[in-house]
């Protein structure tokens, strides 16, 4: 069983930035991806960046392209999201995901086999 922990929410004004966290307690690199969530109440949730941790390999959702950057720290078992120029439409409850298995698009929230408990971010105009 993997336990996720998500970290860095919080309360912004729009233009602002943040930076969540999410220590596994797994070896990230045993994955092959963790991805960034976002829902949003009466939204479904969605895909908002994946990193495939064995390579390094990135990308993010169009919505947040030249905003948000995903990274990750070995040593640290922990993945992190920057966002910077934050928007009042980013507001959400944020979730980090893992998967072990490979294939499917690294946006679909069904494919990830855990999840952390999520953490708010609230971007005011």
């Amino acid at each position: 069983q993997v336990q996720l922990v998500e970290s860095g929410g919080g309360s912004v004004q729009a233009g602002g930035s943040l930076r969540l966290s999410c220590a596994a307690s797994e070896y990230i690199y045993n994955m092959n991806r963790m991805g960034w969530f976002r829902q949003a109440p009466g939204k479904e949730r969605e895909g908002v960046a994946v990193i495939y941790t064995s390579v390094g390999r990135t990308d993010v959702a169009d919505s947040v392209k030249g905003r948000f950057t995903i990274s990750q720290d070995n040593a640290k078992n922990t993945v992190y999201l920057q966002m910077n120029s934050l928007k009042p439409e980013d507001t959400a409850m944020y979730y980090c995901a893992a998967r072990f298995g490979y294939g499917g698009g690294w946006f679909i929230p069904g494919l990830y086999d855990y999840w952390g408990q999520g953490t708010q971010v609230t971007v005011s105009s």
